[in-house]
């Protein structure tokens, strides 16, 4: 991984997005192992529509109140597609900041089975009306390459595009690996699959490159992905109510405090980090060291937030753009604004085709042309 330079970019800015747009009226619905209540969604407005856990009929919405293990991923998409930056000062909002959200549990920290994705994609069919559900974002994969022509989580994809739903899904993070296989849903023919490019936290495309992500073509001979997002460098929120947000809130604080008050900052929160109450006794310059490799190390960028990488990240990013374009033209259909998006993509000059697809979301142009978008009259 290569060193970053200088705080982490907004996604608004890196991507050049404008902001006039934030998703207001539309809904979207995540897909993963859990989630948290998190303040970016929650405050000052709630928009947290509705949550279900498709493995337990049983859970409530009280279930986001609680920062478990399975709460991180889903957590981090749906902030990073539709958090306002509400513990950033608005600074780490998402594209869709104004988006009403529908959370859809379908696994847990250390499993998510194809089934249980299915199952939570044909919930969020049957409900699709009831919200008015227009975008899903999925950041887990199936546990094997399938046809989308007998495989039913494919198919419950795809039964959700003819609906009107668009469906966003990560590509995979597996284009370094023999095969870069390509799952389901992602490998579906309807499904909009978003592979990821490292930008590397700067401004000027010329300077792009690819991140790892898995491509096709699929068991069927589908290219996949259609196109890229970030997918490294994301800023998304640490789960309030863990160590490792007690760790980052120390760090952060150490970052900003004076060489004189660095022991005292340490011994002032016995037990959040071992290596640095073992640091005490250091002259000032070493703990400084060793505070700046552990904000490094741990990728934190303050006490609420740290970046993140993987196509997880991707895909609810260009599901936001998505969230952009309907608030403009609420008419677009999930086939119109999947042609939008590849036709204004930008393909990286270096890179081969077949492990970008069209290439990295332009929102700017994306939202002109769908704001221009007619449906084709009725013979």
């Amino acid at each position: 991984m290569k060193p970053v330079r200088g705080a982490i970019l907004p996604t608004p800015r890196r991507l050049h997005a404008p902001t006039d747009l934030t998703g207001r009226g539309v809904t979207m619905a995540f897909l993963d192992a859990g989630f948290y209540a998190h303040p970016d969604l929650t405050q000052p407005q709630d928009r947290i529509l509705a949550y279900v856990d498709v493995t337990n009929p049983r859970a409530t919405r009280a279930a986001l109140d609680v920062p478990d293990d399975s709460a991180w991923h889903g957590m981090m998409t749906s902030v990073v597609a539709c958090g306002n930056g509400h513990l950033s000062g608005g600074r780490y909002r998402g594209l869709a900041s104004g988006a009403s959200l529908v959370l859809v549990k379908c696994g847990q920290v250390r499993r998510v089975a194809h089934g249980d994705i299915q199952r939570g994609l044909e919930w969020v069919y049957r409900h699709r009306r009831q919200y008015g559900i227009r975008i899903v974002n999925v950041s887990v994969g199936g546990d094997y390459e399938a046809s989308y022509h007998h495989d039913a989580l494919s198919r419950a994809a795809e039964r959700l595009v003819r609906a009107g739903v668009l469906v966003c899904a990560a590509v995979g993070n597996a284009g370094h690996l023999p095969g870069h296989p390509v799952l389901p849903p992602a490998s579906a023919p309807g499904v909009l699959a978003v592979g990821g490019h490292d930008d590397k936290n700067q401004l000027a495309f010329e300077d792009y490159d690819m991140y790892h992500s898995s491509y096709g073509p699929t068991i069927d001979g589908l290219q996949k992905p259609e196109v890229l997002a970030p997918g490294i460098w994301v800023a998304a929120p640490i789960l309030p109510g863990t160590p490792t947000a007690a760790q980052a809130h120390l760090l952060h604080a150490l970052s900003e405090a004076p060489a004189a008050a660095l022991r005292e900052v340490i011994a002032a929160h016995p037990g959040v980090d071992p290596a640095l109450d073992a640091a005490r006794h250091l002259e000032p310059p070493l703990i400084r060291q060793l505070i700046e490799a552990r904000l490094r190390d741990d990728k934190v960028i303050s006490g609420h937030y740290k970046h993140v990488d993987g196509t997880s990240f991707a895909a609810p990013i260009v599901a936001s753009l998505a969230a952009q374009m309907l608030e403009a033209n609420p008419a677009l259909t999930p086939q119109a604004v999947r042609r939008i998006l590849i036709r204004t993509a930008r393909r990286l000059p270096h890179v081969p085709v077949d492990r970008q697809g069209w290439g990295v979301i332009s929102p700017a142009a994306a939202i002109e042309e769908a704001r221009a978008w007619r449906p084709a009259p009725a013979n």
